[in-house]
């Protein structure tokens, strides 16, 4: 093992092509062949693109690569040299650094303390130099083009943003010279996105080689130099990506003969005559009684830092309408979801469900009929060590259909998990293992298919949804497009909150835009663009 890392450090000043060779990567969960027989190549100061749907195995191939799970069968090569990556502080020793898509950091710790945990400096071998590290980060940090980065903010206070940049700031601390980022757009504004890019050409630039793992096809076009195309397991196609398109990555990724849709940034967009995903004329298009009213809706100091809130808010949902919310991350769209979901007092204002007035929980608004697609499913959508088949319950373990006399009835929950993941076309081994063992994609379908399912009750009148396609293959975001298009024909009435400004043009009847607390503006997708939206975004007039 050391002679490997040895052999790995006598290299690495040397121009051995290419840097990293996975050949043969076999790896599987129970019934589920996640790798069979995969071969991946990544080449010196490339930015290379892995697609595929959910469950086709980037995430694992690349958890492969960075020591969280061990190959079955397969070898990998670093500079030429085959080595074993038996963990992640082993992957680091060779370079490696990995951004997961649900960030590792420590909540209650600064970002500073997060990035050198484990590699502290210190003087005479004792004392924390934190002076030192601070200004060490400091210099990367300005390098990369994180102005004004808060070293001294904890974790919990920041945005979405500055944890991603966080996660950077801590592999290259650690020495990354090869980068591996899981979905690293699925939680950003678009301004955001802007960011993150101009810091992968930059470390680009600098001789770094990154892997990406997306889903978003426009977003491989313009920022990777090779892309790799997964499908059930294995590798179908690897190329250049000055030598493909989105079109055909999506025909390879689905294995059909053409794409019946226009891929957008990340969305999926309609041909004409595409019925399916055809708004139509809702049941309750002339229901003038809203289901859904905030009237001055105040929360003070909602985050843990005191930023978070709203400020004296006024919305109305009406059946068969689907509004959208828009936002730069950190406008209070979280706690305006927290607020219509129960997780979240009002301090001020009214807020009325068909009707009526309350300060509900999330018990009593799922009893009237409001169901959640969460953003974090893994805090609020399912519990990550418990069965497959158990999340389909969650919230509903009280229900005739699934207890009786205060026991369980296991054969038909059983039945309504098979029957969600069929419908939803959920790909597993054994729908007794952990949820924990699907794809972040699966996972989210399993949400998905539960909020949306009735049971033995009526299907959910309001839906708040809270970024339901973030993750998804284009498959996996039709599905949910076209259940929320049926949702709002049949008369109920969808809050769906949207990172995705083609999504939201696409789906949304009207469109409010939040800065700061406030809504900014409420605007009709035929009426405006995304100039305009940006401009709200920003709260320009």
């Amino acid at each position: 093992m050391e002679q490997d890392f040895q052999d790995f450090q006598d290299c690495r000043m040397g121009t051995h092509e290419p840097i990293v060779e996975m050949r043969g990567i076999s790896k599987r969960f129970g019934g589920v062949h996640a790798n069979a027989g995969v071969d991946f190549t990544l080449r010196h100061g490339e930015i290379h693109a892995i697609v595929g749907e959910n469950g086709a195995g980037k995430s694992t191939l690349m958890k492969i690569l960075y020591g969280l799970y061990q190959p079955d069968e397969g070898e990998i090569c670093v500079h030429g040299h085959r080595v074993a990556i038996s963990s992640t502080r082993r992957a680091m020793r060779f370079g490696l650094g990995m951004i997961q898509q649900h960030f590792t950091l420590i909540p209650v710790f600064t970002a500073l303390q997060n990035i050198i945990l484990a590699k502290e400096p210190r003087t005479f071998k004792t004392f924390l130099n934190y002076q030192r590290a601070e200004a060490e980060i400091t210099a990367l940090a300005a390098q990369l083009g994180f102005q004004g980065f808060p070293l001294h903010a904890p974790i919990e206070s920041l945005p979405i943003g500055a944890q991603q940049q966080t996660e950077i700031l801590k592999a290259l601390y650690h020495g990354a010279e090869i980068l591996i980022m899981d979905e690293p757009t699925a939680v950003l504004a678009p301004q955001e996105v802007d960011g993150l890019f101009r810091c992968m050409r930059g470390l680009r630039g600098e001789g770094k080689s990154l892997v990406i793992i997306t889903h978003k096809l426009d977003e491989v076009m313009a920022i990777a130099d090779t892309v790799t195309v997964m499908r059930r397991g294995k590798t179908v196609a690897s190329f250049p990506t000055s030598e493909t398109d989105a079109a055909r990555l999506a025909e390879l990724m689905l294995g059909e003969a053409g794409v019946p849709h226009t891929v957008g940034r990340g969305v999926l967009l309609p041909r004409s005559g595409d019925l399916d995903l055809q708004r139509g004329t809702s049941d309750a298009a002339a229901d003038a009684a809203p289901l859904l009213r905030l009237e001055n809706v105040t929360v003070e100091n909602g985050g843990k830092s005191g930023n978070g809130r709203l400020d004296k808010i006024n919305l109305e949902v009406h059946r068969g309408e689907i509004v959208g919310i828009a936002g730069v991350e950190g406008n209070g769209q979280t706690e305006l979801v927290e607020v219509l979901t129960g997780l979240r007092q009002i301090q001020g204002g009214t807020l009325t469900l068909k009707g009526e007035a309350m300060r509900a929980n999330p018990g009593l608004l799922r009893e009237k009929g409001v169901a959640h697609l969460p953003a974090d499913r893994h805090r609020h959508g399912i519990s990550l060590n418990d069965r497959i088949d158990e999340n389909f319950m969650i919230g509903r373990h009280k229900r005739k259909l699934f207890s009786r006399n205060g026991m369980l009835r296991h054969g038909t929950i059983r039945r309504f998990a098979e029957n969600g993941l069929a419908k939803y076309d959920i790909r597993v081994g054994d729908i007794t293992h952990p949820i924990r063992t699907l794809s972040g994609g699966n996972q989210q379908k399993v949400v998905v298919a539960r909020e949306l399912t009735g049971g033995n009750q009526p299907s959910p009148e309001l839906i708040i949804a809270a970024h339901p396609t973030r993750g998804l293959d284009i498959h996996a975001a039709k599905f949910v497009h076209t259940r929320l298009i049926y949702a709002r024909n049949r008369g109920k009435a969808v809050l769906l909150v949207s990172s995705e400004l083609e999504e939201l043009l696409h789906l949304s009847d009207r469109i409010a835009v939040m800065f700061e607390g406030q809504i900014a503006g409420i605007v009709k997708p035929e009426e405006t663009d995304m100039s305009e939206l940006g401009a709200l975004m920003l709260g320009i007039s």
